[in-house]
């Protein structure tokens, strides 16, 4: 090379996934890099499409219910109950009000037991594996109550068209409380460390910033949203027992990583006490009501799954075979959000600001 030319600097093209350690998605993210800074970013999904929403249309529509479940392992309830409410709406079944009670504490629990898995796989991506160890232990509460309702630890299967097909008795009432108050207790002990410790701090803030305006241009949904300063929770149109509850939805503005941890970490607290005013208020009473007509029509149906808005647009033709059946997941309404925070970070920064998004790429491509 000549002393007068000037060196090229040329970008390198990084693939991260769709098989890697941090991120145990099905989705591939092609990281133009520039010396050290993501400069471009291109989403490549697809890898497991299922063909779900066409399924739903050749089953008898009562079996969609348990398909629905399938979509997403960690949600199965609330895809369930999502289906369920928009077959109600169109055949007017009338949900008793206990049963309306026992959807919002198991959909509760969906929700701490996706957060506290979220956690500590964010805790691991950030090489805090002590943490990581701790939290998984005390999502094994969450589990244990799974299993002591329906029999499995991770799929319910309670929810069903015109109600529940679980009930609670007293004993398990208490037990839930029990796990409640020490589940409470155990997270309590480990928050200071993702609130204060400086190795976390270091690694999340200021790190993925989604400024207010960026994050309602692009249509972020869920904790992502509401760690930028955006109150937006599907919970708040009251939908089954939540109108009785209350709550405001957890928001914090700094839009950054730490931001999104802050906002699952206290919707954890957040679960929990509304599990446990659930269970103070529940009614006595039935817990199902017998559907007798075939959904006709159309509907939408939005409720507030762990990581954002779950939308399902369900259409009858008066037979027991649906016409369509529309899922939305919230990564899908999410994936811009965190195709544009990535760039202009360090390739250090990929694996917690990835994370900090909480992708389910199974449920996405359904």
């Amino acid at each position: 090379m000549n002393e007068t030319e000037q060196p090229v600097e040329v970008n390198t093209v990084i693939p991260f996934g769709p098989q890697h350690p941090v991120l145990p998605e099905p989705i591939q993210l092609r990281f133009t890099i520039h010396q050290d800074k993501v400069v471009g970013v291109v989403p490549n999904i697809g890898y497991i499409h299922r063909g779900i929403e066409k399924a739903c249309e050749l089953n008898d529509y009562k079996k969609n219910v348990s398909l629905c479940e399938r979509v997403c392992g960690i949600c199965n309830f609330m895809h369930a109950m999502a289906y369920c409410e928009a077959v109600e709406e169109l055949t007017d079944t009338e949900v008793p009000d206990r049963a309306k009670y026992l959807r919002v504490v198991w959909s509760e629990l969906s929700r701490l037991q996706s957060h506290l898995l979220w956690l500590g796989l964010f805790a691991d991506s950030i090489g805090f594996e002590s943490l990581f160890m701790h939290i998984w232990r005390d999502r094994e509460i969450v589990l244990s109550l799974n299993e002591k309702t329906s029999g499995h630890r991770i799929h319910l299967s309670t929810c069903a068209i015109g109600g529940v097909n679980k009930d609670m008795d007293k004993g398990l009432i208490s037990e839930y409380k029990s796990g409640m108050e020490l589940l409470e207790r155990r997270i309590r002990e480990l928050a200071p460390v993702f609130y204060k410790d400086r190795s976390v701090k270091d690694r999340t803030v200021g790190k993925g910033v989604l400024p207010k305006k960026r994050a309602m241009l692009l249509g972020a949904v869920g904790p992502t949203a509401r760690g930028s300063g955006i109150p937006q929770d599907m919970r708040r149109l009251g939908y089954e027992a939540y109108s009785n509850l209350d709550f405001e939805p957890v928001v914090h503005d700094e839009g950054d990583v730490h931001a999104r941890l802050l906002v699952r970490l206290e919707e954890v607290f957040q679960s929990i006490r509304l599990i446990k005013e659930c269970l103070e208020k529940m009614p006595e009473g039935p817990v199902m009501n017998k559907n007798r007509r075939f959904p006709n029509g159309a509907t939408v149906v939005r409720i507030e799954q762990p990581r954002g808005e779950l939308f399902y647009n369900v259409m009858g033709n008066g037979t027991k075979r649906l016409r369509r059946c529309r899922i939305r997941t919230p990564t899908l309404a999410n994936i811009p959000a965190l195709v544009d925070i990535l760039v202009g970070y360090d390739v250090s920064d990929i694996a917690p600001i990835v994370m900090s998004v909480d992708p389910c790429i199974s449920c996405t491509e359904r």
